[in-house]
């Protein structure tokens, strides 16, 4: 397996389900991972192409991009969200 690569692609205030929601953007995966992934996640994923879409949704208080700390360092906020990300999917991966 390539690197894997976390991005964060989209957040904010969905109407439609009434939640606060991060989507990610997953690379470098081949096949039999995003299968692997899709099948132990238990939050919306979607494949696009080669890449795959996880949307994570969450009441308004734990909401990250909601606190001081994502305002005051913004790209070092959205940094540790996508580690915390990648942390979070190798660790679905090994179990």
């Amino acid at each position: 397996m390539n690197k894997l690569q976390v991005k964060i692609v989209e957040n904010g205030f969905s109407e439609e389900n009434n939640k606060y929601y991060v989507t990610y953007q997953v690379k470098n995966l081949d096949t039999d991972i995003i299968n692997k992934l899709i099948n132990r996640l238990e939050d919306p994923a979607e494949i696009r192409g080669d890449h795959l879409y996880i949307t994570i949704f969450f009441e308004e208080e734990f909401y990250p991009f909601k606190s001081e700390e994502s305002h005051r360092n913004p790209e070092d906020f959205l940094a540790r969200e996508e580690l915390e990300m990648t942390a979070y999917l190798i660790d679905l991966l090994e179990d």
